[in-house]
């Protein structure tokens, strides 16, 4: 019986970016797991937390924009964080389309609890800041260029 292997490095799982961003960002889960579920929070809700501490009272949508979801996805994980009371919702009174997101005092409270976060999600990377800092730029750049072009050829 003969096998359909192949000494291509470029097909080699290891050679691939984006298996070492995929795989990145799994152990960058394992650093983030413990120290959010101390908050009560996922990733997820995290990152939508993070928004809010920066800017509170945004519409659903400027939230799905800057953390890169769909309303569908961020809807379901609003409704959880309004159920452990860190937000609420309501309807704009000039457009009922749109629904605003509020922090409460909780929500608010739980921004101290979290100030710790960075530096030990830092500290497990064992970077310095000016390292951090150009990982960050590079990965932006590299966000941003996906997601104004593709170059693949079409199928």
């Amino acid at each position: 019986m003969e096998t359909n292997c192949t000494d291509d490095p470029v097909q080699d799982l290891n050679n691939q970016l984006c298996f070492a961003v995929y795989s990145t960002m799994l152990g960058l889960n394992k650093v983030y797991r413990p120290l959010l579920d101390k908050l009560g929070l996922t990733y997820s809700q995290y990152l939508v937390m993070l928004v809010l501490w920066r800017r509170d009272e945004l519409i659903v949508s400027d939230i799905g924009r800057q953390l890169f979801l769909d309303t569908a996805t961020l809807t379901p994980l609003l409704k959880r964080l309004e159920a452990r009371g860190l937000i609420s919702r309501r309807r704009c009174t000039r457009d009922e389309r749109q629904v605003i997101i509020t922090l409460t005092e909780e929500g608010r409270a739980l921004r101290e609890a979290a100030q710790a976060l960075p530096s030990c999600v830092g500290s497990a990377m064992k970077l310095t800041p000016d390292e951090m800092r150009e990982y960050r730029e590079r990965l932006l750049t590299l966000r941003d260029n996906l997601f104004s072009s593709c170059n693949c050829p079409e199928s």
